[in-house]
C-alpha cells in the first residue's frame, strides 16, 4: 500500500511535469522561424506526450489497485480533455512546421524587393537617355514604380491577414498594380529612343521575376500556416490546456490528503 501510494503521487507529479513540457514545445514550435528549430520542437512535443501516455497507463493501474475511485475519475476526465489538446496538437504542429507566412514574408524582403529593386533602376537609367520625350517618359516611369510599390505594400498586409475574403481582395489589387506597370512598359517602349530600349527591355525582364515571385509568395501566404497555427494556439488550446493542467492539479491535490498506512 504504502508503495503504491508513493507511486500514485510520483506519477501524478511526472505526468504533470511531461505534460506541461509538451505545451512548452508545441509553443516553441510555433514560434520557431525556421523549419528545421519548428520540426525539432514538434518532436520534442511528441516525446513528451508519448511520455504521458505511458504514464497515464500506469497510474489508471495503480489507482485501481488502490480503490481510489474519486481519483480514477478525475483520470478519467483528465484522459478526455487530454485527448481534445492532442487533437488540436495534430492541426498546430504540421502548420507551425510549414512556416508558410515566414517564407512569404522572406520572398518580399529578399527576391521581391532585388527584382523591385531591379526594375526601378532600369527604368531610371532608361529615363536618363529619353531625349525629347523627357516628361512624359519620367512620368510614365513614376508611374510604373509606383505600381509595384504598392503590390510590395501589399504583400506585407497578404502575409498577415487571415481573413480569405480580405486576401482575394488584396490579390486583386495586385494584379491591377502588376498589369498597370506592364502598361506603363508597353507605353515606354513606344517613347524612349533606340539607345534606351535595352534598358526598357531589363525592366521588363525584371517586372516578370518580380511577377514570379510574388505568385508564388501569395500561394505560400493563403496557405496561412504560421497565422493559423498561433491562433489555434492562443486560442483553443489555451483553454484546453488550462483545464487539463487543472485537473492534474486535482490529483495531485486528491493523492495529497491520503494518509501514508503500510501492513506489517
Amino acid at each position: 500500500m504504502l508503495t503504491q501510494q508513493v507511486e500514485a503521487r510520483r506519477l501524478a507529479s511526472t505526468i504533470r511535469v511531461q505534460f506541461n513540457k509538451a505545451i512548452e514545445a508545441s509553443n516553441r514550435a510555433v514560434m520557431e522561424v525556421t523549419d528545421e528549430a519548428s520540426a525539432a520542437a514538434a518532436r520534442e512535443t511528441g516525446q513528451a506526450t508519448q511520455a504521458v501516455e505511458r504514464d497515464l497507463t500506469t497510474l489508471e493501474r495503480v489507482l485501481g489497485e488502490l480503490a481510489y475511485g474519486d481519483e480514477s475519475r478525475q483520470l478519467e476526465t483528465f484522459k478526455t480533455c487530454f485527448g481534445g489538446y492532442r487533437t488540436l496538437d495534430a492541426d498546430i504542429l504540421p502548420l507551425a512546421v510549414e512556416n508558410t507566412n515566414i517564407k512569404a514574408q522572406r520572398l518580399s524582403l529578399g527576391p521581391a524587393r532585388d527584382a523591385a529593386t531591379a526594375f526601378r533602376q532600369a527604368l531610371e537609367a532608361a529615363g536618363r537617355s529619353s531625349g525629347n520625350n523627357a516628361c512624359c517618359v519620367d512620368a510614365l516611369i513614376q508611374k510604373a514604380v509606383a505600381a509595384v510599390l504598392d503590390v510590395q505594400v501589399t504583400q506585407a498586409r497578404h502575409i498577415a491577414e487571415s481573413d480569405d475574403g480580405a486576401m482575394s481582395q488584396m490579390e486583386r489589387e495586385m494584379a491591377a498594380s502588376q498589369a498597370a506597370a506592364r502598361k506603363s512598359l508597353e507605353e515606354l517602349k513606344q517613347l524612349v529612343p533606340p539607345p534606351a530600349q535595352p534598358r526598357v527591355d531589363a525592366a521588363i525582364a525584371a517586372l516578370d521575376r518580380f511577377d514570379a515571385v510574388n505568385a508564388e509568395l501569395v500561394t505560400l501566404s493563403r496557405r496561412n500556416s504560421n497565422v493559423r497555427s498561433m491562433a489555434l494556439s492562443l486560442g483553443k488550446k489555451r483553454t484546453v490546456t488550462a483545464e487539463c493542467d487543472a485537473i492534474l492539479q486535482g490529483i495531485e491535490s486528491a493523492l495529497a490528503k491520503h494518509n501514508f498506512s503500510a501492513t506489517r
